[in-house]
């Protein structure tokens, strides 16, 4: 069997395995449910995927993944996204602290945590932003403090996703307050239900409760909940943190281009169709153009993954055009939609209600980086221009 065969006998089983789930886990399944709900409903859809070799595809089987290759993954994650499955709530879990502990957790660290994330049993949040801190992780406060074989936390976290539905967390902290600003942090994760650990959601602009604040008060982690050497956390968010570029951008979670295109057709601007105006025409092609771009862009950074290669400052391209594109598509919706198109609806997904992912853009445009940070590590990691202004980098 060729290459070609092999993928396209992929796909139909992949097809025919979601068609038969979709009605208990996409989008029918999911109308009016709770932040909650839907997060169980996730769980149990990760569980089946698991059961049928179409979770973690490209992981190792010895972690509970399918041992696949990346083409599979693309091919089912396709797919996946034109039901509507609930994939996205995990996206955090699978795509960042999960994959940490894959590559820096001990033999016996990664047995413990990473088939249970892979079944879907045990959720994981990135406990990075801090009150005072914005976007410059660097600036965090957290202190880890030294105490025989353990370390002792203090201090806070937010803005963190689905924090109070997990289980466990990764996150950097302080442990050398006299060393410079970007040598004195450490790379822990922490048990989310451990004495100490408070969680307060966050109410969104649409109501919405997926972030919240965190506190540590005095909470007890082993060492061996470290991960990284002391003192190195820095670098070790910086990886996490391009994963998590690539995983805010490709979410892919706003109304598909072809359903612009549809309701393009279906309005009229002075009288004749939206789509025959030009200044809408040319607004669907950039969209079409940056989608094609950003694909390239994300094949090409899984092909560095496979290779065992770190993800590179292209990660920021992709976020940032991503992240922009979807904003401006949610505005021309609602321009073409007219009054209609602010019309409010709390149980609204971002998936399917251009409303609601309007709402939604500016947390996409912060969440892994402010688009100016973004702009930043482009002009000067990938364009080499020179580097802006940086007093933090100076002793303290």
């Amino acid at each position: 069997m060729t290459t070609t065969d092999h993928l396209g006998t992929y796909r139909s089983k992949a097809r025919a395995f979601l068609e038969t789930h979709a009605g208990q886990y996409g989008w029918e399944a999911r109308r009016n449910l709770s932040l909650a709900e839907e997060v169980a409903l996730a769980k149990r859809w990760q569980g089946v995927k698991a059961a049928n070799g179409y979770a973690a595809i490209t992981w190792p089987k010895e972690f509970g993944g399918a041992g696949g290759t990346e083409l599979e993954k693309i091919i089912f994650s396709t797919e996946e996204a034109q039901f509507g499955f609930p994939a996205g709530l995990l996206a955090i879990t699978l795509g960042m602290p999960v994959p940490m502990m894959l590559h820096h957790a001990t033999p016996e660290q990664k047995q413990r945590y990473v088939p249970p994330a892979v079944r879907g049993e045990e959720m994981w949040c990135q406990l990075f932003s801090e009150p005072g801190a914005g976007s410059d992780l660097a600036a965090a406060r957290l202190r880890a403090r030294r105490d025989g074989d353990d370390w002792l936390l203090d201090g806070q976290k937010t803005w963190t996703s689905y924090a109070q539905f997990c289980d466990f967390g990764i996150l950097v902290a302080r442990t050398d307050p006299d060393a410079p600003k970007h040598k004195g942090l450490t790379f822990f994760f922490v048990d989310m239900k451990a004495p100490g650990v408070t969680v307060r959601p966050i109410k969104l602009l649409h109501q919405h409760e997926d972030v919240n604040e965190v506190f540590f008060d005095n909470v007890r982690i082993p060492d061996a909940n470290r991960l990284g050497a002391v003192n190195d956390g820095f670098r070790m968010a910086i990886l996490t943190l391009m994963m998590e570029r690539y995983v805010a951008a490709a979410s892919d979670d706003g109304p598909p281009l072809q359903a612009l295109i549809d309701l393009a057709n279906a309005r009229k601007l002075r009288g004749r169709p939206a789509i025959e105006d030009g200044r809408v025409r040319a607004a669907i092609a950039h969209a079409y153009a940056t989608q094609r771009g950003l694909s390239a862009i994300h094949e090409r950074a899984l092909e560095e993954l496979t290779a065992g290669r770190e993800p590179g400052a292209e990660g920021s391209i992709h976020k940032l055009a991503a992240a922009r594109e979807r904003h401006a598509m949610a505005t021309l919706a609602l321009d073409l939609m007219g009054p209609s198109g602010v019309a409010y609806d709390s149980h609204a997904k971002t998936r399917t209600d251009y409303m609601m992912s309007w709402i939604d853009g500016p947390t996409l445009r912060i969440a892994g980086g402010t688009d100016e940070m973004l702009l930043n590590t482009i002009a000067e990691r990938i364009l080499g221009l020179p580097q802006d202004h940086r007093p933090d980098k100076a002793p303290r």
